[in-house]
């Protein structure tokens, strides 16, 4: 076992009990690749709390593309509010889902360029996707895997789509899939974007906090 493999099972130590990003959330209750879209969707600049339950509303009213689809924007940022631009998401929702009906037959597709078609979806979105929904291998790169990976020295990167590509030649294919999770829970408690608690860090002694001007 090498030093990264090591890092990563002491990461994985720490976060163990810690609660679940909003999407994986979803991922487990739903396990279907619609629900994984409509959840990240939502989840842009929304916090977790607030992405699980506007999700659970609109899934509830619109379980499948066709629903949503025959919704009015109107209805839909109504039931996805406080989230983060809700009236851009509820745009971008409906007409993803009528694309959906149109084009794939009311079925999420697995292609990575099928997936950047739809309205509102990303790199991110559709590597959560394909990963959740389908099990497929890629890295999907967020906020918190682009500051960590970083951080840590994995890569050296100005961007999450430069870090995709990077973390590819970095990590065994067998971490592609849990390092969003994994990094997004140990983001949200201790590798926070402003002032990291360093002190408490399971890892600090193999840290280089490239990047950290200041810390806990």
């Amino acid at each position: 076992m090498n030093s990264l493999q090591l890092l990563i099972g002491t990461l994985r130590e720490y976060v163990e009990g810690s609660p679940l990003p909003s999407v994986s959330e979803v991922a487990e209750r739903r396990r279907d690749p619609f629900s994984i879209l409509v959840s990240t969707m939502i989840s842009l600049r929304t916090k977790d709390q607030v992405t699980a339950a506007a999700s659970e509303r609109l899934l509830r009213r619109a379980p499948a593309p066709r629903d949503l689809a025959r919704m009015e924007e109107k209805e839909i940022a109504e039931l996805i509010f406080p989230a983060g631009f809700y009236n851009t998401k509820a745009k971008n929702l409906k007409r993803m889902a009528e694309q959906l009906v149109s084009r794939h037959a009311g079925r999420v597709p697995e292609g990575m360029e099928q997936l950047l078609e739809l309205p509102g979806v990303g790199r991110k979105t559709a590597n959560l996707v394909r990963n959740l929904g389908y099990g497929l291998d890629g890295i999907c790169v967020d906020t918190h895997v682009h500051r960590i990976s970083n951080r840590l020295g994995w890569v050296h990167t100005k961007t999450p789509e430069q870090t995709e590509v990077a973390l590819e030649s970095v990590l065994p294919r067998e971490y592609w899939i849990p390092i969003n999770e994994l990094l997004v829970r140990f983001g949200q408690m201790l590798c926070t974007p402003l002032s990291p608690f360093c002190s408490r860090c399971p890892v600090r002694r193999h840290c280089p906090r490239i990047g950290v001007e200041r810390s806990r």
